[in-house]
């Protein structure tokens, strides 16, 4: 039996093996839970505006974004040929942010668009965060919600 747990516990250790140290497992974290908060952020004011598009799906649209790009980094894709994932990606993107765009009676009244904008926004945001690029997501957030606040107020 203890040569089957030996197996066993030998699978495990391979299947887990792209976190090999400490340092690893923090970049993960670290890049990740930034994705999860900045895209959060924008989320909420969404939720606070009453769309439909909101804080979850702001926060699982960054981390995704994250994620497909953070995972082909780890298995060594070079970056330069990370194009066909962000390509993919923002195709991707495009039919959830079409998703939130509805067309009303009239050829003028459509909505969601800049619910739209702020999910394709908060994609680039989790790529940006996948790539190690914290700061620029986080610069990127504070715009996006100086757009989505300040020229709403100075529209009202």
């Amino acid at each position: 039996m203890e040569g089957v747990w030996g197996e066993i516990y030998g699978t495990l250790r391979q299947e887990f093996a792209d976190v090999p140290n400490v340092g690893e497992l923090t970049r993960i974290l670290v890049r990740l839970t930034m994705a999860v908060v900045l895209g959060g952020l924008i989320g909420m004011e969404r939720e606070w505006a009453g769309k439909a598009a909101g804080l979850r799906t702001h926060m699982m649209v960054a981390l995704g974004s994250a994620l497909f790009v953070l995972v082909p980094l780890q298995a060594g894709v070079a970056l330069g040929d990370m194009s066909r994932v962000l390509q993919g990606l923002t195709a991707g993107i495009g039919f959830i942010g079409a998703g939130a765009i509805i067309k009303l009676d009239s050829e003028a009244d459509i909505r969601g668009l800049t619910t739209a904008a702020s999910i394709w926004t908060v994609a680039a945001i989790g790529v940006a965060c996948g790539l190690g690029r914290e700061s620029t997501a986080l610069v990127a957030t504070l715009f996006g919600l100086l757009i989505l606040q300040v020229l709403y107020w100075l529209k009202k």
